[in-house]
């Protein structure tokens, strides 16, 4: 009962947090935006958390305690979001060799994967649900069969499973596909690098050709991306290299990001196209 109490929960906050997502970058944006890593409306990494802290201050003693200050509960929440922030960025760029959010232009940053005023933030939505939206769920709680929770919880289970695998599985091929170009493009390179090192204007001539070959191969691409490729190259904010390939190999020649930018340039022109037939 308590599992699949806590698993709706998590649902729920995911849920919530790709409200949250969907709604700010829709905003900031001025179109909307379809946050979040998973196909489904939802974000895990607030809902894991969220149900972190429910746990942590329902049944650790030392936290536990009503009386506990303000300002300790908020410490707790900021440095859990870090954490939480810090992982999920570090786990899924090793995985993927992609970011989908990164800080570096915000101050006091640590790798671009955490910074300071965002977990001020955290720490600070973190106090007000702890104090007002945990106490409400457990309201609701005594409110709701067990019956229905465990129903929940198999429903919600299996499409979510569902969702992760499509969504590993799909991004996985995308990203083969991306490596795969990516590769092809600097291998040739670098053997270019070894065999004109006493050419520098040839050199650059070389690379900016490749970097025009891989653009238009991009470009080719794009055009024939599912809209669920598409929705993740969208939030998808940077593409790292895979482990052991030179930096000097990549300067102007991710795959990856020449793919994003085809896909903008073919969102843009679909936009403005729909425009002109409006006008």
């Amino acid at each position: 009962m308590l599992i699949a109490q806590y698993f709706v929960e998590f649902i729920f906050y995911s849920f919530l947090g790709w409200l949250w997502e969907s709604f700010y970058c829709t905003l900031k944006e001025r179109r909307w935006q379809d946050r979040g890593f998973l196909f489904g409306p939802v974000c895990p990494i607030y809902g894991a958390s969220v149900v972190t802290a429910s746990v942590l201050f329902r049944f650790v003693p030392v936290v536990s305690s009503p009386d506990l200050p303000l300002w300790e509960m908020f410490l707790i929440c900021m440095a859990g979001s870090a954490v939480a922030e810090f992982g999920t960025s570090w786990v899924l760029e090793k995985r993927f060799h992609a970011r989908w959010w990164d800080y570096s232009n915000i101050p006091l940053n640590i790798q671009g994967r955490i910074c300071l005023p965002v977990s001020l933030a955290f720490g600070a939505v973190g106090v007000v649900i702890v104090k007002f939206l945990l106490p409400l769920m457990a309201q609701a709680h005594t409110a709701f069969p067990a019956l229905g929770y465990e129903g929940l919880a198999l429903g919600f289970a299996i499409l979510f499973g569902a969702d992760f695998a499509l969504t590993e599985a799909s991004l996985s091929a995308l990203l083969t596909e991306i490596e795969s170009l990516h590769s092809e493009f600097n291998e040739k390179a670098e053997n270019t690098v070894e065999r004109i090192t006493q050419a520098p204007k040839r050199l650059e001539e070389n690379l900016e050709e490749r970097k025009k070959r891989i653009a238009a191969a991009a470009a080719r691409h794009a055009s024939g991306l599912s809209s669920g490729s598409r929705r993740m190259l969208r939030n998808i904010v940077a593409f790292r290299p895979a482990p052991g390939i030179p930096a000097r190999r990549l300067a102007g020649m991710n795959a990856g990001e020449h793919l994003k930018e085809a896909l903008r340039r073919i969102e843009e022109k679909k936009a403005e196209d729909e425009r002109n037939k409006k006008g």
